[in-house]
């Protein structure tokens, strides 16, 4: 994808995912899809946060276009839309390491 111009109103559309990525608990129900598709008392199992919470939280990621959802019957299930929103968790995996062996080589005199 070639590069997008950053008007203004593209970039509140960014900050709009990034704060959407910036809640723990909204990572922690994305790393749970990276294996499949869940239901949402899967996803309450999975990360022991409440039913309520759990909803909220999928609904926001579903109205950024982060999950998708499909009905089978009485079920609802919740997969990732595109798995590459762990491109950037990657890329900040990468530079909190970076960080910390900054940090362990100035602690450590050198």
């Amino acid at each position: 994808m070639g590069k997008v111009t950053l008007t203004p109103n593209v970039l509140v559309l960014i900050a709009e995912r990034f704060k959407a990525l910036g809640e723990p608990a909204r990572l922690q129900i994305l790393s749970c899809l990276r294996v499949g598709e869940l239901t949402v008392s899967e996803l309450v199992d999975e990360t022991r946060l409440l039913q309520a919470n759990v909803s909220k939280h999928l609904q926001l990621l579903y109205v950024m276009g982060f999950v998708r959802r499909r009905k089978d019957g009485l079920f609802v299930y919740y997969a990732l839309a595109d798995r590459s929103v762990f491109d950037l968790c990657d890329v900040m995996c990468g530079r909190l390491a970076s960080d910390a062996k900054a940090r362990k080589k100035m602690l450590a005199g050198g």
